[in-house]
């Protein structure tokens, strides 16, 4: 559960840090912030 309170605090951030980008930067923040949660995940071996 913390690890999707993490990935989903990122994507707000990120929402409303950047409410004009494109779509493509979107998806590949989608994209990095799904490969950061895998890595939280190892890391705190949930």
């Amino acid at each position: 559960m913390k690890v999707y309170i993490i990935w989903l605090i990122g994507v707000v951030l990120w929402n409303f840090g950047y409410p004009t980008a494109p779509p493509i930067l979107d998806v590949i923040a989608a994209i990095a912030l799904s490969f950061m949660s895998v890595g939280l995940k190892k890391y705190l071996k949930l």
